[in-house]
């Protein structure tokens, strides 16, 4: 396939980009700055721009089979409009290319998956990453209501431990305390959904 990465320099989008390219996909990556990609900037299309522009996202996107988002705010509990923003110009972009399917990385604990979380989850939830997950939700819903071929993806707590492929993912998992999820498994997950009818239009939850 040949896709379109946001987010490609994070450390869920490394992942991603680094199991696309072993594949044989071809990969486009929509990144600030093309140094972070660091040894696989030579081996996909870097593409300078901003994921929250519609004009660069559109631009970036024309040709490709699928746009995979794994935008993040790293160790930020600020959102600043960041999923709102990009999952507009991603939705936008998308449809002025032509390109149906999207899959979007968010999180247990957004919109209505907070009335399934653990009693530690929602302390977190609702504190700590309160503004980070409200800006979330607006973006998830926009993209549900798209008339795209999504996946929303729903991990819990992201580790940076390596992929063990055990994961359990479903419409909706029984939780207890704060379970968690590496990135590699993340980005495994959401790859195989790019490839794959099984979660389309679908909000995964995913967790060890």
């Amino acid at each position: 396939m040949k896709l379109l990465v946001l987010g490609a320099t994070g450390p869920t989008g490394r992942h991603l980009v680094d199991l696309a390219l072993r594949s044989g996909d071809s990969v486009t990556a929509l990144v600030r700055n093309p140094a972070g990609l660091g040894d696989l900037a030579d081996r996909v299309t870097p593409i300078t721009a901003d994921a929250t522009s519609p004009r660069d996202v559109s631009a970036a996107a024309a040709g490709h089979d699928a746009v995979v988002s794994a935008l993040g705010r790293g160790n930020s509990v600020r959102a600043d409009g960041l999923f709102t923003r990009a999952s507009a110009a991603a939705i936008g972009a998308a449809r002025e290319a032509g390109v149906s399917r999207l899959v979007w990385l968010s999180s247990f604990g957004v919109g209505h998956t907070y009335d399934w979380s653990s009693t530690p989850q929602k302390l977190i939830y609702s504190t700590l990453l309160r503004s980070l997950y409200a800006d979330k939700a607006i973006a998830d819903e926009s993209i549900r209501s798209s008339g795209l071929d999504w996946t929303i993806v729903l991990p819990t707590k992201l580790t940076h431990g390596p992929a063990k492929g055990t994961y359990h993912a479903d419409d909706r998992l029984p939780m207890k305390g704060n379970p968690s999820i590496s990135r590699a498994d993340v980005a495994a997950f959401m790859h195989g959904a790019a490839h794959g009818g099984e979660w389309s239009r679908r909000s995964p939850v995913i967790s060890d």
